[in-house]
């Protein structure tokens, strides 16, 4: 897996090479590049898939605090170490927070937001007190047992790709999640920016998420100045690209078109 020197981080990153526009992929948190694999399968003759490991996850380590502008950053770093100058930024949950900020800290950059299953708020305490139990308990020397499960539940809401995604966290699991953990549970709220976000967006969101629900991204919808749509993902959880492939990359696809036309 190539890397790139950024930011004083080293970036692992997967990198299609196609000729066509670029598009850069951020994860949600817990997951990794490979929760594209899916729309880099049905997008990638058309479009530059580029795909990272965001701070903490996959190969990339997380050695000292960081926010999400500091990876908003990283993803633009990224863009920069590849001699690329604009592109459309595509964000699930974290990789959503990541790519709303680069938007408002780099706007010449954005060419136009995907975003799915995100927000540009924070979580309530309650919420909060929740993850605080569960990364506790990702460092611990217990399995991941029920809680792994639950995790996987509320991400994937798929019982044949839980078993994948707990065997990988098994592998990965120490204090380097400290501080990828403490940037989700202190990130600022930046719910009144989003008029400032003039570029086009796209928002994609499963109905039955329950990490963040749909309420929310009906407000973000309502916040940008140039939403093209909020498609409701019918029986998809957090992460309705990897549960239901085939409408998501169908509704990027014809965003993506819309860009070119």
């Amino acid at each position: 897996m190539p890397t790139a020197k950024v930011n004083d981080q080293t970036i692992h990153y997967a990198d299609n090479r196609s000729d066509g526009p670029a598009v850069i992929w951020s994860h949600g948190f817990l997951m990794d590049h490979t929760m594209f694999d899916a729309q880099v399968a049905g997008l990638g003759d058309d479009y530059r898939c580029i795909r990272w490991d965001e701070r903490g996850f996959g190969e990339t380590d997380a050695d000292a605090p960081f926010s999400y502008w500091d990876s908003a950053d990283d993803c633009v770093g990224l863009l920069d170490h590849l001699g690329i100058d604009r592109a459309v930024f595509a964000g699930m949950s974290q990789g959503g927070f990541l790519s709303l900020r680069a938007a408002l800290a780099h706007p010449d950059r954005v060419r136009a937001l995907i975003l799915i299953d995100t927000e540009p708020g924070v979580d309530p305490p309650e919420v909060i007190a929740g993850y605080q139990g569960m990364i506790d308990h990702w460092m611990s020397d217990q399995p991941l047992g029920a809680v792994g499960e639950g995790v996987a539940g509320l991400i994937l809401g798929e019982p044949s790709l839980n078993a994948e995604w707990i065997a990988k966290w098994e592998e990965r699991r120490g204090e380097h999640i400290l501080h990828a953990a403490n940037t989700l549970f202190t990130r600022d709220d930046i719910t009144k920016r989003m008029g400032e976000i003039t570029c086009p967006a796209l928002i994609v969101h499963g109905s039955e998420d329950q990490s963040i629900s749909i309420d929310k991204a009906w407000a973000m919808e309502a916040a940008l100045p140039d939403c093209r749509g909020l498609i409701e993902i019918e029986g998809a959880a957090h992460a309705p690209n990897m549960t239901h492939a085939e409408p998501v990359n169908a509704t990027i696809a014809s965003f993506l078109a819309s860009l070119d036309s």
